[in-house]
């Protein structure tokens, strides 16, 4: 039962990622399997390490959220075992990408990240995306690390009309 139980759950975090055009991270792949009341938190996370081993899904890591993405590996197992997904989770996935694809494509569309370059210097690399293709992909050096993280924190809150506000000034 666990095993099978397992592999539906691969089945499914596959199936969401073949819906969206654009990574999940692990927040939005477990906020939906804990919506539906599928499973634990602490079994999904790990359902997604036992598919990176079985490289299924690839990770993109940043300073605090990890975005998969499915590999060519993981298209040919949905691919062949799709069907072993019923049409009840088909239907409550779709419903649940659809209700919130506003908030899970901004999610995954502005990315921000920052390390050190320097004693006294840290880089926030910040980028938004739209269809695996970076609109904007800007580095900003700063004093302080918590300069970095303010400006991290604030890239996801405030990407579209940075962007925007660059596009203006420049064309």
């Amino acid at each position: 039962m666990i095993e099978s139980s397992y592999a539906l759950y691969k089945l499914v975090i596959l199936y969401m990622l073949d819906q969206v055009n654009f990574p999940l991270s692990n927040a939005q792949i477990s906020e939906f399997f804990l919506d539906q009341e599928y499973t634990s938190y602490f079994h999904v996370q790990q359902v997604l390490n036992e598919m990176q081993d079985s490289d299924l899904i690839i990770p993109e890591n940043t300073q605090s959220t990890t975005y998969y993405k499915m590999t060519e590996n993981g298209a040919q197992t949905l691919k062949f075992f799709r069907k072993e997904i019923s049409d009840e989770i088909r239907r409550e996935t779709k419903n649940y990408l659809a209700r919130n694809e506003y908030r899970l494509r901004s999610d995954s569309s502005s990315i921000a990240d920052y390390y050190r370059v320097g004693p006294d210097d840290y880089a926030a690399h910040c980028v938004v995306r739209e269809n695996d293709a970076d609109l904007i992909d800007l580095t900003l050096h700063v004093p302080t690390e918590s300069g970095a993280v303010e400006i991290c924190e604030n890239w996801k809150k405030k990407s579209q009309e940075a962007y925007a506000a660059i596009i203006e000034l420049l064309m």
